[in-house]
């Protein structure tokens, strides 16, 4: 689509940035089809968790952000990468509507189903809202887990994003958002323990949050 050219034009310059400044270690990323409707969901603890996304496929993912976002000192980011604004002060239907289009015609939605970045210390992960599998239910999509551990710092040796197997959502719309959120622990835990980085230093990455 034309609206998603600058994105195309602009993510190769903005995934050798990320990776020359963080050194992620990007695990499972094979797992992301190249074509077909997709839900990308995970755990949200920093501003740059889309990013690594970004650095994982050459697809253009609409990441869906709020829309505060798009009136600072980054908006330009948002809208070049191709993020849905959501106004989370109340049941925003026209940016659902617009992931759901992305959706239905093949394309692919990263949402953080926390509805917000976790800044407590004392839980690994927030309860997910039910956006996630909702959409995908209704579009027949794939819903891909991923977990993103690690600090956020320059030359970081922590920074690992795991992709989790894709799976369909089904019926029972409660049934598959539990899975989700066992899919993103498991992977949030199976990061700590590949890299070192202890629960408790994860908490406290929360903290860095602004």
């Amino acid at each position: 689509m034309e609206k998603e050219r600058p994105y195309k034009l602009l993510s190769p310059i903005m995934r050798g940035l990320f990776k020359l400044y963080y050194s992620p270690k990007i695990i499972n990323k094979e797992v992301i089809p190249k074509e077909g409707s997709i839900v990308i969901a995970g755990n949200h603890k920093h501003l740059f968790d889309q990013c690594p996304t970004i650095c994982a496929t050459k697809r253009v993912i609409h990441y869906m952000a709020k829309k505060e976002y798009f009136d600072g000192k980054v908006a330009w980011f948002f809208k070049l990468a191709g993020c849905i604004p959501v106004d989370r002060s109340k049941k925003d239907t026209n940016a659902t509507n617009r992931a759901l289009d992305v959706l239905r015609h093949g394309g692919a939605i990263g949402i953080f189903p926390e509805g917000t970045r976790n800044k407590k210390k004392d839980v690994l992960l927030l309860d997910l809202k039910f956006g996630a599998v909702s959409m995908a239910q209704k579009t027949d999509s794939y819903v891909i887990p991923v977990a993103v551990t690690g600090e956020y710092k320059f030359r970081s040796k922590t920074l690992m994003i795991r992709y989790g197997k894709p799976f369909k959502v089904g019926d029972d719309l409660a049934k598959a958002n539990e899975k989700l959120r066992k899919e993103i622990e498991k992977l949030i835990k199976i990061n700590l323990k590949e890299t070192g980085f202890t629960m408790e230093q994860e908490l406290n990455t929360h903290k860095e949050v602004k």
